[in-house]
């Protein structure tokens, strides 16, 4: 891509990078040795993204037309015309057959960004040219727009152009989700999820941990409980016969309220010189205090493959066992579900979960619907679901409903579900060791038995309302949930009615 700028850092070294953060004054230097960068915005800005589109209706999300994208181009190609720019080159991607050369073009003087993308990408080591760019102004404004900001998402050409965020995270979305649409014209689906490998010494199994950041993907992803090793954190593709591709070199984790107890591996890499932290709270000597929101319950650290115990590169993986969907919930969904085919693909269309401040005001704390738990999806929503239910068909891929909330209803009279508990139930799909009956009320299979897990009542919530003398609450939150769960599906289409009628 042909482009007019004062100057350019091409592919700077991590130490370069590393001195250009220093110079921001928004930069600030930990007690471990690495950077906290405090940002203006500080989640992803959904209400301002926008597809480039000839055709709307093939998009769930809003969308601009090509002509108003271009006017959005010429004004930033105007705009960096006297601008020092920092250009990184990587991969989306480790392995030769999903990979994909991705460029990041920001101004010099946000190089924080440039240094975490660096982090992300796999090493480019050809002369490839890019398919896929991202070209990146936070200190541009787009008047008209919400915020008076735009992520333009140009599909057909591989460009995205972020005008006026300087949140990291939009950058490391405008590459994977163009590499998402790629790989979906692939034949093949990409899925907000983790990945990771489990290995107890008698039954290697590879599982994709699917869900929103902050309901406990990373968590899940990361936990070694089972012999379990973190393959990918955030994006990877799955094809037919199940086979599987990662996406990145590290992970972007969310570290509010991160302590070495809670998610070791994840504190070990916040915690190392190379890695990139932004909007921790940080006080004048450099300590960093992981409790404070005074700037966001968002805050994040980008983090190396090489600076994650146990990480394993994505390419020395080939084949998923099992998927496990994440919903965050406190009232009646068991601690872990077993799913047919059918409802498989209904509760990734549902995407039932609670909504955190990495999606913004507008989704923390709030009860969602996110087809696939991914916001990032370009195309039609419900083509996502469609997409798995013909995957499943090729492969045997057990599905999975995963609870990482509570349940109850909340209150005193609720039962929280532990980081523990889920780790033991994870290990427990991988070797096997579930015993299960059928569910009267939702027709899934609930566990009657899980190593590790005493408590009845967490795997069948009914027999906690039942306890409790709340039979009749219980009978009544499952008539509106199915009432509730097949409206939603209504709205939706080209959902193929078999998926709309398992709920």
């Amino acid at each position: 891509m042909d482009m007019r700028v004062r100057s350019v850092s091409s592919n700077p070294s991590p130490a370069d990078l590393r001195k250009m953060t220093e110079e921001q004054p928004t930069s600030h230097l930990t007690t471990f040795g690495n950077l906290d960068v405090i940002t203006g915005v500080t989640a992803r800005s959904k209400l301002s993204t926008f597809i480039v589109a000839g055709d709307p209706s093939r998009h769930t999300d809003p969308t601009i037309t090509r002509d108003d994208f271009d006017a959005l181009a010429r004004s930033q190609d105007r705009h960096l015309a006297d601008k020092d720019v920092i250009e990184v080159d990587g991969y989306i991607g480790d392995h030769p057959d999903a990979r994909v050369r991705t460029r990041l073009i920001i101004e010099k003087e946000y190089a924080n960004i440039a240094a975490m993308q660096r982090l992300l990408y796999f090493p480019a080591d050809d002369d490839a040219e890019p398919e896929l760019v991202v070209i990146y102004t936070p200190s541009l404004q787009a008047p008209g727009y919400p915020d008076n900001r735009i992520i333009g998402v140009d599909l057909e050409n591989g460009v995205t152009r972020v005008l006026n965020s300087d949140y990291f995270g939009e950058s490391k979305m405008a590459g994977l989700r163009m590499w998402d649409a790629m790989m979906y014209r692939r034949g093949g689906l990409a899925l907000h999820s983790g990945l990771k490998l489990l290995d107890d010494g008698n039954r290697r199994q590879v599982g994709l941990v699917v869900g929103l950041s902050g309901t406990g993907k990373t968590t899940t992803t990361f936990s070694q409980t089972g012999g379990g090793s973190p393959v990918q954190d955030d994006f990877v593709a799955l094809f037919p016969v199940g086979k599987v591709y990662g996406t990145e070199n590290g992970t972007f984790a969310k570290v509010y309220g991160l302590t070495p107890e809670s998610e070791p591996a994840v504190w070990h890499g916040t915690t190392q010189p190379g890695s990139y932290l932004e909007n921790v709270a940080i006080d004048g000597n450099g300590r960093l205090d992981f409790h404070d929101k005074s700037h966001t319950e968002n805050s994040r650290a980008v983090i190396a493959g090489d600076d994650i115990p146990g990480f394993l590169a994505p390419a020395n993986v080939d084949a998923a066992d099992f998927m496990l969907l994440l919903n965050r919930n406190n009232s009646i969904i068991p601690a872990v579900a077993r799913l047919d085919p059918d409802q498989a693909a209904a509760y990734f269309m549902l995407g039932e979960t609670q909504g955190t401040s990495a999606g913004g005001k507008a989704e923390a704390g709030k009860f969602l619907r996110i087809p696939g738990t991914n916001p990032f999806f370009a195309y039609r929503h419900e083509w996502q679901a469609n997409r798995l239910r013909e995957i499943l068909d090729t492969c045997d891929l057990s599905v999975y409903v995963l609870n990482t909330g509570g349940v109850g209803g909340g209150g005193d009279q609720s039962k929280s579900i532990t980081p523990d508990m889920s780790a033991a139930i994870v290990a427990a799909v991988a070797a096997g060791a579930i015993e299960w009956e059928t569910d009267p009320d939702f027709g899934y299979e609930v566990a009657t038995a899980v190593p590790g897990i005493d408590d009845p009542q967490i795997l069948r919530p009914r027999l906690l309302y039942e306890t409790q003398g709340r039979a009749g609450e219980y009978a009544q939150l499952v008539e509106e949930l199915h009432a509730d769960r097949r409206a939603h599906m209504a709205k939706y289409p080209d959902l193929r009615p078999e998926i709309a009628d398992a709920v």
